[in-house]
């Protein structure tokens, strides 16, 4: 293959999954040859990224992903595209182990903010505690003129109750969970623009269309627009 990139994937599965499926799905495609050509590298055993930010006497996952960027660089793809908000606290030694350009996840979803909603300013993230602790989506946001607001403690907790124990470990999109949380974070909150900013929460994304209801940027969708256009296939 000569125009094609790469998916450093399996953080989670399920949400690399998603990934593919919705970049499938957006495609303008009437025929097999109009799909795009792409690599999926799902590395599941890659150790998991929250856990390591709470403990760094655990195995880094940094290494594991530098590997697999080294690796996959060799075949020179046009770019590579890390479907793990997490992994983005990673992302200046990822992109200084490779050549090859990394799309920045949650650089894409904030940018997306002014095109879709541009009069908005209070901007909740919905993620895993390990994206919160790094504030991987306070920077991007504060750089470019937003308030960034996250949840306490009580709907982190429902946050991360959706993202481990529904949608990682028993691979149900709990659709109750989810709009009890984007309910919260709307009305209590008051925040005009929800940025999912956990690939497990974009397979709820994928599967329930709330955008007549809630203001919402996920940021796995906004990535896929953003490869779409770098191959030139968008719609």
């Amino acid at each position: 293959m000569e125009n094609f990139f790469t998916i450093i994937g399996g953080m989670g599965t399920l949400a690399t999954e998603a990934f593919v499926h919705t970049l499938n799905r957006r495609t303008e495609a009437h025929q097999d040859q109009d799909y795009l050509d792409y690599i999926v590298v799902n590395h599941a055993t890659i150790p998991d990224r929250t856990a390591y930010i709470k403990d760094n006497s655990l195995e880094d996952p940094e290494e594991r992903i530098i590997e697999d960027l080294k690796l996959q660089s060799q075949l020179q793809p046009k770019f590579f595209v890390i479907p793990c908000n997490t992994a983005h606290y990673y992302f200046e030694g990822l992109q200084a182990a490779t050549e090859i350009p990394i799309l920045h996840m949650p650089r894409i979803a904030v940018e997306a903010i002014k095109e879709r909603f541009p009069e908005s300013k209070r901007i909740a993230v919905l993620a895993t505690e390990g994206t919160i602790l790094t504030d991987v989506y306070r920077h991007e946001l504060e750089a470019q003129g937003y308030e960034c607001i996250v949840p306490n403690q009580a709907l982190q907790n429902k946050v991360n109750d959706l993202i481990y124990h529904e949608v990682k470990e028993n691979k149900n999109l709990n659709f109750e969970l989810y709009t009890e949380i984007l309910e919260e974070v709307a009305e209590t909150m008051s925040c005009e623009v929800t940025i999912l900013g956990c690939t497990e929460l974009s397979c709820l994304y994928e599967e329930y269309n709330l955008d007549d209801k809630y203001n919402i940027i996920d940021a796995q969708a906004e990535t896929v627009g953003r490869t779409l256009e770098l191959m030139e296939k968008k719609k």
